[in-house]
């Protein structure tokens, strides 16, 4: 049902940049409206899908009375799910924590603004890498539950093939773009110059997020969000975050030293992921899929 997920998020996307515009500018409530303008529009997209869970016939399978049964494989469900939360959680977390960082450098009204700017730009082009990497995760499973190991196989090889064109294209695009990028954010000549000195390091962002995004959904894929969970721990927070710390505050470097903490981080973690997807034997992952559910089926 990817149709009516896309048609859903087109309708609420053309009506939350207007209303964003009337709450921001027009009524005078400023950041207010900002936050009033998503808070509205997230809750539009949850009613208009549960609705269509509720009352759309393509959805009558999943549709069954309360009882007791919703509990059986909660177990298993939470073994997946917390570790997969985790995975994401510890990421995103770094890069915040990295923000408040940059409030304890001097001119913080600068760097928490630039650096804003920077995270910015990578989270709206990660949302293409989550969508190759949820297609990725989403495939993988359903071949390897199939036992089809070599289908598996091409499909890690698809979607980092896509991750590489994709990530090539906008990385270039941001760095040869880079003395008006910062137009898009501000109108302040500092932070506009700023930013455009930033734009290499963001450039080279957009490819590590890429890589590491799309290796993160094929970890999922394959039932590994735990080794996920530790591998960004150690990258970011024994590693990047250290770093980020020491070239920020001992090295003088500020906000720069701080991205590029973090994107040491973001290195070991691609470096990690890579080493963990290479080293796959495809045809064992095939087995342990099949051996998977016929204990949940009893087949």
């Amino acid at each position: 049902m990817i149709t009516p997920l896309l048609i859903t998020s087109c309708f609420v996307f053309c009506l939350h940049v207007p209303l964003c515009w009337l709450l921001v500018y027009k009524s005078g409530l400023g950041n207010l409206g900002g936050a009033l303008a998503l808070s509205f529009s997230n809750c539009l997209y949850t009613i208009i899908l549960g609705s269509l869970m509720c009352f759309s016939s393509a959805c009558s399978e999943t549709r069954a009375p309360l009882s007791m049964e919703i509990f059986d494989g909660i177990g298993e469900f939470f073994r997946y799910a917390l570790p997969s939360a985790a995975m994401i959680c510890l990421e995103w977390w770094s890069y915040e924590l990295i923000i408040l960082l940059s409030g304890l450098l001097p001119n913080p009204q600068l760097e928490t603004s630039v650096l804003s700017v920077c995270l910015q730009t990578t989270a709206t082009v990660y949302s293409i890498h989550l969508a190759i990497a949820a297609a990725a995760s989403t495939r993988i499973s359903n071949e390897l539950g199939a036992g089809n190991s070599r289908a598996a196989n091409i499909v890690v090889y698809a979607a980092m093939s896509l991750a590489v064109v994709e990530i090539l294209i906008l990385s270039t695009s941001l760095l040869v773009g880079r003395n008006v990028f910062g137009h898009v954010f501000s109108s302040d000549k500092e932070t506009i110059d700023y930013v455009a000195k930033m734009a290499p390091l963001v450039s080279i962002s957009l490819i590590l997020d890429g890589l590491q995004g799309v290796l993160s959904g094929i970890a999922r894929g394959c039932g590994w969000q735990h080794i996920g969970a530790y591998i960004n721990l150690g990258a970011f927070y024994l590693w990047g975050i250290p770093i980020a710390a020491s070239l920020a505050f001992w090295i003088h470097l500020k906000g720069v030293g701080l991205w590029i903490g973090i994107q040491a981080g973001a290195v070991l973690q691609t470096l990690l992921l890579t080493l963990v997807t290479g080293c796959t034997n495809w045809e064992s992952q095939a087995d342990k899929a099949r051996n998977r559910m016929a204990l949940a089926y009893g087949t």
